[in-house]
This record gives C-alpha cells, structure tokens and sequence, in this order.
C-alpha cells in the first residue's frame, strides 16, 4: 500500500495515496492542504542552503566554531548553545565538508537539498469540512459537545468515561509541533497557551503575534492535531481527549509545508524552555525519511533533533509522535524508501530501519504512535513494528474498511479547522494527539511526574490488544501486514491501546 509521495511524506489515500508529513492519511473524499506563506525567513538568495552545525554544548567551542563558520562562508542565523547546534546559511557548495574538519565539530550537514525557498503556494486541496448546516443540525445527549456523537474514536479510549471523572488541568500544557495553530477558534481559544506559542520556521523563534497561526491557504493540519487534543467542553462543536488542560502552537513548516530540521530543533528547544508537559509531533524531519547514519548530512540531521528532543524531556515533556502513514514495518530488516530527498529530486533506496531513522518518530525516548480505525484494528495505512510501535490510538481509516457504530457516520476523526470550523481527517497524524491527550490526563493526575513515568503509567494503562492475524484490511484474499509479538506487546498496537479513564483514575 505504499504509494508515490509529493510534498508531504506521509500522507496516503486508501486504497492508493499521496503524501503529507507524518501527518495525514487522505481516505476516500477526503484530501489534505500543503502549507502555503509562513512568517518571513532568514533571506537568503537561490544558491543558499541551510545546514546544522554540531558541537559540544556551552559556550566555548561554540564561540570557536561560530567564528570558523564565517571564515568557511556561513551566516549564523542562531545558536542554540545550551544542546551545542548552530543553525548556518552558506552559498558555499563546500561549506559542510569545509566545517567538519574545524576542531570542535561533531557533526555538520545541510539541512536540505534544494535552495532555501522564496514564498509559494503548493495547495493539495482541503479536508472533509463540515457545513454549516451540518454543523447547525447536530443534536448530543445532556452533557455532550453538539457534535461530539460524531466522535467515535473519544469512547474507543474510553475518554468520555474519563471526562466525567476529569476534563485535565489547566496546568498542564501540550505543544503542537506542527503547521500552525488557530487560536482564535472557539473549540481552541479558550485552552491556548499564547506563551508557549511560537514560530520557529526560520531556525529562529518569532514571537510576534499570531506567529504561530497557519497562514489563509496553508495545511489546517495543527489546527485540527490541538482540536484533538484539547477542544474545549463547552457546548460549542466538539470535544477534546484532554478539554481542561492547555496547548500551545509551535509552528514549523515552511512556505512550502516541509517540516526542516532547523526548525524542529526550535520547537523542541522552545518547548523545553516554556514549561511545556507534552509535545506532539505529526510529522516527520524533511527531507529524508529515514536519516541514515553513515551519511554526513544525514548524521548532522539525526544528531541535532536527538539533541533537541533529549533536552526537552531532560526539561520535563512528554514527546509524543506518530508512526507514519506507509504500512511499513518499521522493525523490518530493510525498507524500500522512494520518497528521499522529497524537496528536490527523490531517488529510490533501500534502508535498515535500525540504522536509518525516520525522526522524531524513532528517537530514543520518543512514544511512538500507531493508529486505529473504527473497528479497533490496525489502521490500513499505519506503520507499525515490534519494538517500534509503543502504543496504539485512534486515527481512523476508510469508512469501507472500518466502519463506526451509530451515530457516528465517518471512519475518519473529527477535528477543529481553521476559520472556526470543524472537519474529517485520518492518518497517524491524528492517532499522535489521542496519545498526547491521554499523557496530559495523566500529568494532570499525576503533576509531580516525571516524563518517565508519565510514559510507564502511559503503558501500564494502556488496553492490551492481540496481533490481528490474518491482517486482510480490504478484504481481497492477501495479507497486508504480519504482526509479530504477544497480546501484551506487539507490532500493531505495542503495548495497547491508550486508556484515557485510567489517565485520570490509577
């Protein structure tokens, strides 16, 4: 089920698909929305490329190495010296090679394989949004959001159990790592956390306001990710896992809707610093898949978001990422990727999972998300693999291969859009924040806890849930996938599926 991809890597149409970072799966009359103008970035003409510069944390082999970046044609647009990654701008094709033989240098590559970008539009269309009508004809039971009976996937994690017990604390904050927050959507307003929002597409944080949110035709992806999350209980449109606790928007994709490693170590290290309990990461580092580690450039990329994402924990968050939206077998011993480097010209490669990452997703310290449908199983898009897969929540799936119980109509989840709507989605994309959620409940029951045992009552809770064996999700007489493991732990769902009611009960 693996298919083309364009802009954004992972996203996948059931049967066949294109692509969008880690983010969504498009499933029937369905279809996702690249980013399109972000806030300005550091200018730099058509020969420019970015790179990361590695050195050990602290301010003296920075300060050596910033002044051997200039002698080697650079620009240093910031420096992040508490994780020792410097971010560089250089029209010189031999900057990175020049650099790693500075002392001091750990590791350095560029970021990219194409210019840095001038402002353009790349739009692949919209989600399934909601009508007005629809929306003005929902009916819920006493105590229920307006469209919440369309929300299959809250009571498949037991989180309206949950919300009777507890909504979250207002303490708790989660940060959407992803395109841009809209925070002025009555669903999201009332939970934003505005100082812990940022725009770090540049490499460099941007403060101003309303930097955060997407811009008018970029991806509604962030939006919808928060609305997951943390919509508020308010008997306005739906309902978030976690509606009484904060999220944050740190916006990281680009013009184009690439998620760059400047900027995801931005977002991590502005996470880090802003109080944030949990972040959540629907999507992966462009422009390689998997990040391999014999490669220079690649090595540089690994190295500065594991840097960045170990700081954040180290400093008291949760991160939370999604699978993505391939069907591969991420615990397999080699993986056809036919999408590298996606901003210029991608080539075929064969990797080793274990040695070539797909980042944050397989971080060290990273829970790793895999996605459901209605019926419980596997989503039909979702990676997986044994001892990859940490836990498995809601992402939805074609409404032919999984099909929900009344009222609800779609297999898709239901989230906030931009423009104060509300709209269909599916992909890991969505499963991620389910998960998020869940760790924000249990923050909030447990507000002393540390990211690690956040992560152990995360799994410890969590619904054990057997392989599907025979996995035939279109029912066409072959199998789609093989899950490996026990009941308690395996490939499909890892330890379980999350368990919002025992997030605020045990």
């Amino acid at each position: 089920m693996t298919a083309p991809h364009a802009r954004y890597r992972r996203a996948v149409a059931i049967p066949a698909g294109m692509a969008m970072a880690t983010a969504l799966a498009f499933l029937p009359n369905t279809t996702a929305t690249a980013a399109d103008e972000a806030p300005a970035a550091v200018s730099a003409d058509a020969t420019s490329l970015s790179y990361v510069v590695n050195v050990k944390p602290g301010h003296g082999t920075s300060a050596y190495v910033k002044k051997a970046v200039g002698k080697a044609g650079g620009t240093i647009v910031t420096s992040y010296d508490q994780i020792g990654v410097i971010v560089v701008h250089s029209t010189n094709p031999d900057f990175a090679e020049t650099i790693r033989t500075v002392r001091g240098v750990q590791s350095a590559g560029a970021t990219r394989t194409a210019p840095l970008p001038t402002a353009v539009t790349a739009d692949l269309g919209t989600p399934k949004v909601l009508s007005a009508a629809e929306v003005a004809r929902a009916e819920a039971p006493a105590g229920q959001d307006p469209l919440e009976p369309q929300q299959w996937d809250l009571p498949a994690i037991k989180a309206d159990k949950a919300h009777e017990k507890s909504l979250g604390s207002k303490k708790v904050t989660v940060a959407v790592i992803d395109t841009g927050v809209d925070d002025t959507h009555p669903d999201i307003a009332p939970n934003f956390d505005r100082g812990a929002s940022v725009n770090c597409v540049s490499g460099k944080p941007d403060t101003s306001d309303g930097a955060w949110r997407p811009g008018a035709s970029e991806s509604p992806h962030g939006t919808h990710v928060a609305g997951e999350i943390a919509a508020a209980k308010n008997g306005v449109g739906m309902t978030g896992v976690a509606p009484g606790v904060k999220v944050s928007g740190i916006k990281v994709s680009n013009p184009d809707g690439f998620f760059y490693t400047e900027a995801v170590v931005c977002g991590f290290v502005w996470a880090a610093e802003h109080g944030v309990d949990v972040t959540n990461n629907s999507y992966y580092t462009d422009p390689w898949y998997f990040n391999c580690k014999n490669d220079p450039d690649q090595k540089a990329l690994l190295d500065a978001v594991t840097r960045a994402s170990r700081y954040a924990e180290k400093k008291g968050a949760v991160n939370v990422a999604a699978a993505g939206n391939e069907n591969y077998d991420l615990a397999a011993d080699e993986i056809t990727d036919p999408s590298s480097p996606n901003d210029s010209t991608p080539g075929e490669r064969v990797v080793d999972p274990s040695e070539c990452l797909d980042i944050p997703t397989q971080l060290p310290g990273v829970v790793t998300v895999a996605s459901t449908g209605a019926k419980g199983i596997k989503s039909s898009f979702s990676n997986y693999g044994l001892g990859v897969a940490d836990i498995a929540a809601p992402g939805g799936d074609s409404t032919a291969y999984q099909k929900p119980e009344p009222p609800a109509t779609s297999g898709l989840i239901l989230g906030t859009l931009p423009g104060g709507k509300w709209g269909y989605m599916a992909g890991t994309s969505m499963a991620s924040p389910h998960v998020a959620g869940v760790a924000a409940l249990i923050k909030s029951t447990h507000p002393y806890a540390t990211p690690a045992l956040v992560k152990a009552l995360l799994y410890a809770q969590a619904d054990a849930t057997p392989c599907t064996d025979p996995y035939d999700i279109n029912a066409d007489g072959k199998i789609d996938a093989v899950c490996e493991g026990s009941k308690n732990r395996n490939g499909f769902y890892g330890w379980g599926i999350a368990d919002a009611l025992d997030a605020v009960t045990k």
